[in-house]
């Protein structure tokens, strides 16, 4: 409940402050995106919109969080970022593994930052990345505005009632 206070002015803007908080909440600012697109449909917005809005605004918070990485040098990430240079090895070996499919699950807290920077340090294919980090967000989303659509006021009296 906290979150959503702290980010009340956010709801207030609407569709744009769904936008502007979840490419917040994409890159390392601790915010929740989830509350976020609940909040402004339990506010009645459109559910299409609200997942246009969302996937747009996280999927550029992340890609914002990959560049960084890309244009990111060691010194840099470990002091303005607190990501250590162990980190990034052991990521290394996950990303070397699992290659860019890691993008999709930038949408993950702490963990997709993680995979991002590592992303963008070692210099991913971009192209790929991108389109399977805006696919991981869009379909987190999705699961929100299906649930939506799905259950509607019941789905959100029910998540109210969990909020308070």
């Amino acid at each position: 409940m906290e979150t959503i206070l702290q980010a009340e002015w956010l709801m207030d803007l609407g569709y744009w402050g769904l936008l502007l908080g979840t490419f917040i909440a994409g890159t390392f600012v601790s915010l929740s995106s989830d509350l976020l697109i609940v909040a402004v449909l339990l506010a009645g917005g459109d559910p299409w919109l609200c997942l246009i809005a969302a996937t747009v605004g996280c999927g550029t918070g992340v890609l914002t969080t990959y560049l960084l990485g890309w244009l990111g040098k060691w010194e840099w990430l470990e002091r303005w970022f607190k990501v250590k240079h162990e980190t990034l090895e052991k990521q290394r070996s996950k990303v070397t593994r699992y290659g860019v499919w890691c993008a999709f699950f930038a949408w993950l807290p702490i963990v997709g930052q993680v995979f991002m920077i590592t992303l963008g340090f070692y210099k991913s294919r971009p192209l790929v990345t991108v389109l399977l980090a805006y696919a991981g967000c869009f379909c987190r989303f999705l699961v929100w505005v299906l649930l939506y659509r799905q259950y509607g006021q019941a789905f959100l009296d029910w998540i109210t009632a969990h909020l308070n």
